[in-house]
Order: structure tokens, then C-alpha cells, then sequence
């Protein structure tokens, strides 16, 4: 593999995104310090990397003496304060604005003058989460997709005052991962979850109203219109809180109703049927 162009990299938040931005930096030889609040969320994390990269062996796209190394370059921390000598810091925790800006203010007084300090965030706006700090000109957004160390596609998302350097820093940083970067403006939902989310909702839509069964749905996008994976199993895979907190952020930041979130979704996440990560979505993944 390739080498990072950051050496020197931080990732705040260890769930499913955090964990896989973590993998794939540490793949491609940088020093990756992963942050969570807790010792035990970052052993789950060390855990879901750790079968990734056997996965990984197994296929035969890593030995094991490679895996280990990967797994070896990563330093858990429950300290922002250990990220102060990065280059790159990626945010990824909860899709929430509140917890994101008190993020960005620790940020902003442990990191070293002249780190990108980027966001993961799939649909809030970088330039609110950027005034959080006194260097807003550093901030941008990097929107990794998830499986992270499959998936090519990287959002660059440019607030209202990114400076060149800390967006070209995203792009080619992006591309030393083997990734390809597109590059949005900062309006909610980007480019990838405004098209989306809104072909996920009207696809809940005609579930609840029994235009078709789940499987009838994802059959006819996956045969019909060639997408590798139907929308409402997407959205199992994504989380349906995810795709709640999402469509709330494009109905109340563009003012539009055709964003309003399915009763359907609403009453699935208020029952805690939240996807894969929960064991049942609008599958069963119980039994699997």
C-alpha cells in the first residue's frame, strides 16, 4: 500500500465510522491516535478492527505480519489532549451539532497551529461547526463512506472560511488513502445524503403504505436501477437514528417538507429497531 500523507493523525469518536477511519489511516502507515470517552468503547473498537483486518488476512489482501503492524500503529486514548502533535484530526462522533462544537473547542486548544482539524459529519454544516473555534480557516469537512476501508469515495466539503491549504490538505490526504475525493459546498446533506436520504424515505414510504414488502422494495432498486444494495437495507447498514438525525437536519436547515422524515422510520427508531447495529431494522438480523 501507499503511504499517508499525514503521519500523524487523530480520530475522535470509536464507533463504526471512527473505527474504520482509524483502520484505514493505520493501513497506509500513519501513527493514528483513536479517542473515545471510555476504555471500553475503545476495546470494542479494538475489537471491530481487529476481526476487519482478519477478514482482511483471510481474503488474502494482508498477511498477518502486515494486520499486526496496521493494529500496531494505533494508540487508544481517552484524552483529547494526546492528539496535540497531529497533523489531521477527523471528528466522527454522534450526529449531533451540541456535541460536535464541544469537540471542535477542546480541539481547537490541544491541537498544534496549522493541523486540519476535519468533521466526518454527513449533513451538518461545516461553517456552524467551524465557528466553534478561533481558527475556523482549519476546518473542513471529510464525509468517509461506510464500509470506510472499502468504500472510495471521500466528501470534501469547503466551509464559509476554509482556506485552500486546509481543503487541498483534505483532497490529496484523501487521495495518499486510495481514496477518490469529490468536492462539495457546504449546504445541508452535501451532495451524497441530499440524494439519498430522500430515495431511503419515500422507499419507508411505500413500505408503510404497502406499495411493496422490504424485500419487494430493495429487489426492484437492486434488479431495476443496478444498485448494489436496496435502500432499506442501506439503511439497516447506516442506522435508522442516522437517517432520522439526517432528514430532520435537511427539513429544518433547507425548510423543505419534502425532507419530512416517514412516520414509519420515527416509530421504528422510538422502538429501538435502529438496524444492523441493533440486531433488527427492517431485517432480522437476530438469526444471521
Amino acid at each position: 500500500m501507499g503511504g499517508s500523507l499525514f503521519k500523524q493523525v487523530g480520530v475522535v469518536g470509536a464507533g463504526t465510522m471512527g473505527n474504520g477511519i482509524v483502520q484505514t489511516f493505520a493501513s497506509f502507515g500513519a501513527a493514528v491516535t483513536m479517542v473515545d470517552v471510555s476504555d471500553a468503547a475503545l476495546a470494542r473498537a479494538r475489537e471491530a478492527i481487529g476481526g476487519s483486518l482478519a477478514r482482511f488476512v483471510k481474503k488474502g489482501s494482508l498477511t498477518q505480519a502486515q494486520a499486526d503492524e496496521i493494529a500496531g500503529r494505533i494508540r487508544p486514548s481517552t484524552r483529547l489532549a494526546d492528539l496535540a502533535q497531529c497533523e489531521l484530526v477527523v471528528e466522527a462522533v454522534a450526529e449531533k451539532l451540541e456535541v460536535k462544537r464541544s469537540v471542535f473547542q477542546e480541539l481547537d486548544r490541544v491541537c498544534k497551529p496549522g493541523a486540519i482539524l476535519a468533521t466526518n459529519t454527513s449533513s451538518i454544516s461545516i461553517t456552524t461547526i467551524a465557528a466553534a473555534t478561533k481558527r475556523p480557516e482549519w476546518v473542513v469537512g471529510m464525509h468517509f463512506m461506510n464500509p470506510v476501508p472499502l468504500m472510495k469515495l471521500v466528501e470534501v466539503i469547503r466551509g464559509q472560511e476554509s482556506c485552500a491549504e486546509a481543503v487541498r490538505g483534505a483532497v490529496e490526504g484523501a487521495r495518499s488513502l486510495d481514496k477518490i475525493p469529490v468536492e462539495a459546498s457546504d449546504y445541508p446533506g452535501f451532495i451524497s445524503n441530499r440524494i439519498l436520504m430522500p430515495m431511503i424515505n419515500e422507499a419507508i414510504y411505500c413500505l408503510m403504505e404497502g406499495v411493496g414488502t422490504a424485500e419487494g422494495i430493495d429487489q426492484v432498486m437492486k434488479l431495476g436501477m443496478n444498485h448494489p444494495m436496496g435502500p432499506l437495507t442501506l439503511a439497516d447498514f447506516i442506522g435508522l437514528d442516522v437517517c432520522l438525525d439526517i432528514l430532520g437536519i435537511l427539513q429544518r436547515d433547507l425548510g423543505d417538507d419534502k425532507y419530512r422524515p416517514c412516520p414509519l422510520l420515527r416509530r421504528m427508531v422510538a422502538a429501538g429497531r435502529l438496524g444492523k447495529k441493533s440486531g433488527k431494522g427492517f431485517y432480522d438480523y437476530t438469526q444471521k
